[in-house]
């Protein structure tokens, strides 16, 4: 073992019996460095385990234990970067806004959070270790989120022309379930790189092309960020995929495999797993105020949270005014004037925890206080309706749509940023 790994390797502490000293026993192993950071052989292991007793409930066939160390590491670098930005940006996840996460989780079960323990402890995993997980995949979505939306634009152009598109195409507008595979080309590739990974690409598409299964291929074979979920991408319009993909998917029937089309990435290949038209679903649309408080240096966590509960029972106790509380304290600027208030807005365009927390409201109730990647909230549902298609659902709607394709295509390109920006070091396997 050589000296790196021995420093960073846990190993029971010595004991005595019968005048013999014990023998050392290995607890648990580093399998690579991420800057200041470490993979232990433990985490590559929950992930494969999960992998498997996931796959072994669906029937799905998985390749090889080394390809899914692999994708298990590609995945923990990912994870690891993400945590040590979250930990320079100071961000951290309380354990009330874990178990609000876990609770809204168990509710879209049908279940209770004792419900969730029973069921985790009964596949014999550690219900602590995933909460942490959750924690952790918290985390890294929030700086991920945080990071990635600086970078997306949207122009009352880019809305009018895709407003245009959607206008056109009807009720007819068609949905495929996707899934993906890409073929890597490495930082600074030369042709050489780039043929060998093309040579690859085809490699996988006369596989495919042959009947292999795609999600064995995809965990097998894949870089993209879905390669551990067999590369699959689920349902997406036209209008909300990569602009690479939706000009090649567009119009392609069930089955097909299509590639491969090359990007800055590398090499995509993609399969119509299934076509469906436009699913219609009336939609909802909220009114509502809230309250923001956002941590810093002079406001903590626990302080930004506490007060927002003193807010509520004053409140709840008719003993405060809810828009003068807003423009007192709260720190969205887009609302505080205004009382806290937000207009008729399709509740899918807030960011998951503030929506489901809101959706989870009575007519005029109050939530307890909440947090999101922005800040500590509280949040009153004033009404809700069914809405008709209203030109201000349209544009909601459209620049979802563009947020989404945008998001997408800046997150990978983000996430592979910091890659080439940190110290990566994965040791042999012995």
């Amino acid at each position: 073992m050589n000296f790196r790994r021995f420093l960073a390797t846990s190993v029971l502490a010595l004991g005595l019996s019968q005048g013999a000293i014990a023998k050392p026993q290995l607890i648990d192993q580093v399998v690579g460095t991420v800057n200041e950071g470490v993979i232990l052989q433990s985490e590559v292991d929950a992930i494969i385990n999960r992998v498997k007793t996931q796959a072994k409930a669906s029937g799905q066939e998985l390749p090889s234990d080394e390809a899914l160390r692999v994708q298990a590491i590609e995945r923990l670098i990912d994870q690891t970067l993400l945590l040590q930005m979250g930990e320079r940006m100071g961000m951290e996840i309380s354990d009330g806004q874990l178990d609000q996460t876990l609770a809204n989780m168990a509710r879209d079960q049908g279940g209770t959070i004792a419900d969730m323990r029973a069921s985790i402890e009964a596949s014999g995993e550690s219900f602590q270790q995933f909460r942490e997980d959750i924690r952790k995949e918290i985390t890294t979505q929030q700086v991920l989120r945080a990071n990635v939306d600086r970078r997306i634009y949207i122009s009352l152009q880019e809305i009018e022309n895709l407003l245009k598109i959607m206008d056109q195409q009807g009720g007819n507008a068609e949905e495929y379930d996707i899934g993906h595979i890409l073929i890597d080309i490495p930082s600074g590739a030369s042709a050489e790189d780039i043929a060998s990974s093309q040579e690859r690409a085809t490699k996988v598409i006369e596989m495919l092309n042959d009947g292999q299964e795609f999600k064995r291929i995809a965990i097998a074979s894949s870089s993209g960020s879905k390669a551990l979920e067999g590369g699959q991408l689920g349902w997406m319009s036209t209008n909300e995929m990569p602009s690479l993909f939706a000009e090649a998917v567009k119009g392609k029937k069930k089955g097909e495999i299509i590639g491969p089309l090359r990007s800055g990435a590398g090499f995509h290949i993609i399969k119509v797993q299934d076509v469906r038209g436009r699913q219609v679903v009336e939609t909802v649309e909220v009114r509502s105020r809230h309250i923001l408080l956002k941590p810093s240096i002079i406001l903590s966590e626990e302080k930004a949270r506490s007060m927002l509960a003193g807010f509520v029972k004053d409140l709840r106790a008719g003993e405060a005014d809810f828009a003068e509380l807003a423009k007192e304290y709260s720190e969205d600027p887009g609302s505080a004037l205004k009382g806290g208030e937000y207009d008729w807005t399709d509740p899918t365009t807030y960011v998951p925890t503030f929506r489901d927390t809101l959706m989870a409201l009575e007519k005029d109730e109050i939530s307890e206080p909440f947090r999101s990647n922005y800040g500590w909230h509280i949040v009153q549902l004033l009404d809700k309706r069914v809405a008709d298609k209203t030109d201000l659902a349209k544009k909601n709607r459209a620049q979802q749509l563009l947020y989404n394709r945008k998001f997408n295509e800046e997150s990978f390109a983000f996430q592979q940023e910091i890659r080439e920006q940190a110290h990566i070091d994965i040791f042999a396997e012995e």
